[in-house]
């Protein structure tokens, strides 16, 4: 007969554990269900269930000069200087949203 349970233990950052808990929290959902769907999705699929690569397009120290690299730090100061920046709970929620209407 099959174990009923088995213990998963992975390092995490202790802010990156604590936003997702929070928002694990906010759905109603506990960590164990993520995981285990996670691993449900594995299994279905033989692979991991999302894309783990940059996209071609996407700029990356390595692509890029050491000039370009300081503007976009730069303008990146600026925007959050200037509090140009989406709200993470409004992007949390849009990103949601569109996972809901099939747009993701």
């Amino acid at each position: 007969m099959a174990k009923k349970s088995s213990v998963v233990m992975a390092r995490v950052s202790p802010e990156i554990k604590i936003k997702a808990e929070e928002i694990m929290t906010s759905l109603g959902i506990p960590a164990s269900v993520v995981i285990n769907a996670l691993y449900h999705q594995i299994i279905y699929t033989k692979s991991v269930p999302f894309s783990l690569e940059l996209p071609n397009n996407f700029p990356s120290i390595e692509t890029m000069g050491e000039k370009e690299f300081d503007e976009m730090m730069e303008s990146s100061i600026r925007q959050a200087e200037n509090n140009e920046g989406t709200a993470f709970d409004v992007a949390f929620a849009e990103i949601k949203s569109e996972i809901k209407n099939g747009k993701i």
